[in-house]
């Protein structure tokens, strides 16, 4: 078995998803992706399938375009919870993937949890 960064990824990011599953309880999905040059958020209903809410560092209206930093990945945070709240999702989980919890993705949890969303 090989064990590249890759593969390591991948492994994590099915466990991560799989324990996040097993305590879902019909809450709402905050998924993060981080590229090398952008980050995303989405808020996912899962029983219904749909994205309720969303941001992006590719959003002009955010003043981050192209940024991948952890300032940005503040105001990110900032923004989903404030477009959570107007879609009234209060609860939801937070979904790292298979990115390591530390840096921008601890950035972008901790503005968010500020803006008032729980996890």
């Amino acid at each position: 078995m090989a064990n590249n960064k890759r593969d390591l990824f991948l492994k994590r990011r099915l466990r991560v998803r799989n324990k996040l599953r097993a305590m879902a309880n019909g809450r709402a999905r905050l998924s993060v992706h981080r590229s090398s040059k952008n980050i995303s958020v989405q808020l996912i209903d899962d029983v219904k399938g749909v994205t309720i809410a969303s941001a992006s560092t590719l959003e002009k209206d955010l003043g981050v375009v192209g940024k991948n930093n952890v300032e940005a990945a503040a105001k990110i945070g900032a923004a989903i919870a404030e477009r959570a709240k107007a879609a009234g999702i209060e609860e939801c989980y937070f979904d790292r993937g298979g990115f390591l919890f530390h840096g921008k993705i601890k950035a972008l949890a901790d503005a968010a949890r500020e803006g008032g969303l729980k996890f």
